[in-house]
């Protein structure tokens, strides 16, 4: 006899362009003026997010600053408050908490709620966005649904400011239509092999069934089959688990030879050290990654769970990650990721 699953209601709370977002609220003049928080163009700085203004113009989080400039030349650069928006991050949960049956924080701007199904979910998504707006000044979107999959890309149906359920009656019209890449876990790169079997939207999957999935594409042909049809029974998770420990540095000028490369790994190596004195964590638990940009923003990673986390170890992982590409180096991180992270898979950052 199939197993009948409690009914659930997940909400996911999505801030809207979190950082720009306080600054406008304590400084109104910026409202209806393209702004980004991040790093100036002369320190090969990055946007950690705009505005909406900004975002007409093309300019995205994770883009270089010098790349935003181009796009959009009047883009006002606002220094980031890192303490503030801390700060204002823990009101939002602490606010959140009131109406969660469980809670789980995703980063400083995002959470899910798991609440009383018995409950008019989208009336309570309402009550929130209204109770943020008035007592902390920004706005945050949501998406209300069965699980923590299709709740998350419901927070982004109405940005900003707006909210979206999908209705169990909706659940199967709505998911088929979804192009894969609006799958978390689902990017570019694994779109484009998809399209090559002809799979661009959950209907398309539909069609193939578990085995032949899996066998083409691993594990994620079952997270395919499962999502393809709304499937997710994952759980709120009630700890936040750190899955890696890392430092980076992004480079005022190229590096254009391993040996210039090679001698950047003792500040690396330093930083590292605080930060893993810090977390309390240590580096033999940890197995050694090295990550490098080049300057043409193309990224490569490279991990040995055999490898000792040790500045010789690093010394070697790096000098095998940058034979993979004859290029200039722009930016270069070391890490160290816990044992459970591996197992799974996890991003290394």
């Amino acid at each position: 006899m199939a197993q009948v699953l409690p009914r659930r209601s997940v909400l996911h709370i999505d801030c809207d362009c979190f950082f720009a977002s306080v600054e406008m609220r304590d400084n109104p003049a910026l409202r209806d003026i393209p702004i980004a928080i991040g790093g100036r163009a002369d320190q090969r700085g990055v946007i950690a997010t705009c505005n909406y203004p900004a975002r007409r113009f093309g300019v995205r989080s994770a883009m270089a600053t010098a790349q935003a400039l181009k796009l959009c030349p009047s883009l006002l650069l606002v220094p980031g408050r890192m303490a503030l928006y801390r700060e204002v991050s823990q009101q939002l949960m602490t606010l959140l908490q009131e109406y969660a049956v469980q809670l789980e924080q995703v980063s400083v701007d995002e959470a899910y709620l798991e609440i009383d199904p018995a409950l008019d979910a989208a009336a309570l998504a309402q009550q929130i966005r209204a109770r943020v707006k008035q007592q902390l000044g920004i706005s945050v979107s949501v998406g209300v649904a069965p699980n923590k999959f299709l709740a998350k890309i419901a927070s982004d149906w109405n940005k900003p400011d707006g909210q979206f359920e999908v209705l169990p009656a909706q659940l199967d019209a709505f998911v088929a239509a979804l192009p894969l890449v609006r799958i978390p876990g689902i990017g570019p790169a694994q779109e484009k092999r998809l399209a090559l079997y002809k799979l661009r939207t959950c209907a398309d999957v539909r069609q193939w069934p578990l085995t032949e999935l899996v066998r083409t594409f691993g594990r994620t042909g079952a997270l395919l089959y499962e999502r393809s049809r709304g499937i997710d029974h994952r759980p709120l998770s009630l700890e936040r688990v750190r899955k890696s420990v890392s430092v980076e540095c992004t480079f005022a000028r190229d590096l254009y030879s391993a040996e210039e490369c090679l001698q950047q790994l003792p500040a690396l190596w330093q930083r590292w050290q605080q930060r893993l004195e810090r977390s309390g964590c240590d580096s033999a638990a940890l197995a050694p990654f090295v990550k490098v940009k080049f300057a043409d923003f193309s990224l490569t990673t490279l991990a040995d769970g055999q490898e000792r986390a040790s500045p010789e170890g690093f010394g070697r992982l790096l000098q095998q990650a940058l034979q993979r590409q004859p290029k200039a180096v722009r930016l270069l991180g070391i890490g160290g990721r816990f044992a459970e992270a591996d197992q799974q898979q996890l991003a290394l950052f």
